[in-house]
């Protein structure tokens, strides 16, 4: 696939990226996209969520009253599930939920939702840039240029750019990473996906390396 190639300022450089099919090209498989999406959510999870059973809630454990006599249903110590303030019946335990998904899986959903932003036209390449102090107003600049708006923007460097990222920080609607580091959640999360010249070629290589 040809991608043209935009310069900070928005404008056209007249020159063409080359980009291979098996980045851009591919057959959308909507449920690896799927399964990546689900682990990379279960990875986020904590859970450290926790509540007490009956026999870890603080309270006496003598008999409330005598078991038959009384016309209504028999009842144990003040810690069980039924009372108030008793303990909770099955509740939640800290737990992981991380699970395992192959390194070909998670490429393949990588590369259909790069596929997907391509036939949408959402995907941008604007050449090498860096900014010279972190200044909010350098990216609003930039996104200004590129027709972004307001919309959710990716934004995919070759390397960590710390004055990039700091520009970007208190705009919501932007994120920034590197070509080693983006996900299937991030592309599909961002309307506008923006590769810079060297990114979307390292991002190339590790793919077909991989």
């Amino acid at each position: 696939m040809e991608l043209k190639v935009y310069n900070i300022n928005g404008n056209d450089t007249g020159r063409i990226i080359s980009v291979s099919d098996s980045l851009l090209g591919v057959e959308p498989n909507d449920h690896a996209i799927w399964l990546d999406v689900k682990q990379y959510l279960a990875n986020q999870r904590q859970g450290t969520h926790k509540s007490k059973e009956r026999s870890e809630v603080s309270g006496s454990t003598r008999k409330l009253k005598r078991q038959k006599g009384t016309g209504g249903a028999r009842a144990g110590d003040t810690n069980s599930p039924t009372i108030v303030g008793g303990g909770r019946a099955f509740g939640p335990k800290p737990r992981d939920y991380s699970f395992k998904l192959n390194k070909k899986v998670k490429r393949l959903a990588r590369v259909s939702a790069l596929t997907y932003k391509a036939k949408e036209d959402k995907l941008i390449v604007v050449e090498d840039f860096n900014f010279e102090a972190p200044k909010t107003k350098n990216m609003i600049k930039l996104m200004s240029a590129l027709n972004l708006g307001e919309k959710k923007s990716l934004f995919v460097l070759n390397n960590q750019d710390n004055f990039v990222i700091l520009s970007a920080r208190n705009i919501s609607t932007v994120s920034v990473t590197d070509a080693k580091s983006v996900n299937t959640y991030e592309l599909l999360r961002a309307k506008n996906v923006i590769f810079s010249e060297t990114a979307i070629k390292e991002l190339e290589n590790l793919v077909i390396n991989s």
